[in-house]
């Protein structure tokens, strides 16, 4: 059973940065892609960021220009880095993994302050 794990979550002032991590159980290379997503309190799970095997990236409107994500196959890990952030951000974020199944993080607070 994979595990995926989510860090690096913490309280942040406006405009600050984060890098969030989701390392994996195992190898990360045969997922088909991996992604970020984030809830935020009596509301719904919404998509942030999605890179695939091959390195293709997608983003929330919201985020871009803001927010990159990554991978490292070698540290079976995926990145969040987030800049500029907004009270808005505040949320849990979880990761994802797309390969035999459908996986999720247990997820990691970001609480950005005004």
């Amino acid at each position: 059973q994979v595990q995926l794990v989510e860090s690096g979550g913490g309280l942040v002032q406006a405009g600050g940065s984060l890098r969030l991590s989701c390392a994996a159980s195992g190898s990360i290379s045969s997922f088909n892609a991996m992604g970020w997503y984030r809830q935020a309190p009596g509301k719904q799970r919404d998509f942030v960021a999605r890179i695939t095997s091959g390195g293709g990236t997608n983003y929330a409107d919201s985020v871009k220009s803001r927010f990159t994500i990554s991978r490292d196959n070698a540290k079976n890990t995926l990145y969040l880095e987030m800049n500029s952030l907004k009270p808005e951000d505040t949320a849990v974020y979880y990761c994802d993994a797309w390969g035999r199944s459908h996986y999720w993080g247990q997820g990691t607070q970001v609480t950005v302050s005004s």
